[in-house]
């Protein structure tokens, strides 16, 4: 007696269609966008409203803050550099910070979004994070590798990219 072997792992739903599964693949970036997305935002927005950390110095500022873990940042050159002129770097990162995440949000030159958003990840896990002791306690690495998937898949589904690729697909004929 011979056995088939299935090749299948699941079935789909009857008519034939995709089953949950592959809906479930195609979205699954998705609810990381969406937090990333806000979370930046908020970040963003954050700084921006609290008068005391758009300050050189004092309780709370981003003057205080680099001059406080300058010493034990992995490259206290870039803490350095920040120290130049302390309020403009944090305008920098909380307009850096919005426009990553309206970007990831709407799904806007969505790699390139994401692509800030692991940089400014990165640059705050090498500052202000870096001295977290067990590592894991400081969440700037955790969010730079959670940037990374999206870096490399960008905003397939319910994006302005999805919505402007189906345009220039039916422009050029449908053959892009």
């Amino acid at each position: 007696m011979t056995h088939g072997m299935r090749s299948d792992t699941h079935t789909p739903h009857f008519g034939g269609g995709e089953d949950w599964r592959d809906t479930a693949v195609r979205y699954a970036l998705l609810p990381l966008r969406i937090f990333l997305g806000v979370t930046f935002i908020y970040a963003g927005l954050d700084k921006l409203t609290d008068s005391a950390f758009m300050q050189d110095a004092g309780s709370g500022s981003i003057g205080d803050m680099m001059r406080a873990i300058r010493d034990s940042s992995a490259i206290p050159a870039l803490v350095d550099l920040s120290l130049k002129n302390p309020v403009a770097f944090g305008y920098t990162i909380a307009f850096g910070e919005l426009a990553v995440g309206i970007g990831t949000l709407l799904g806007l030159f969505a790699r390139l979004a994401a692509l800030g958003g692991a940089l400014i990840s990165l640059s705050l896990w090498l500052t202000v994070s870096w001295a977290s002791d067990p590592y894991y306690y400081g969440n700037d690495l955790a969010y730079l590798m959670a940037w990374i998937p999206l870096v490399l898949a960008g905003a397939p589904l319910l994006s302005m990219d999805a919505a402007l690729r189906s345009r220039r697909r039916q422009r050029s004929g449908g053959y892009r």
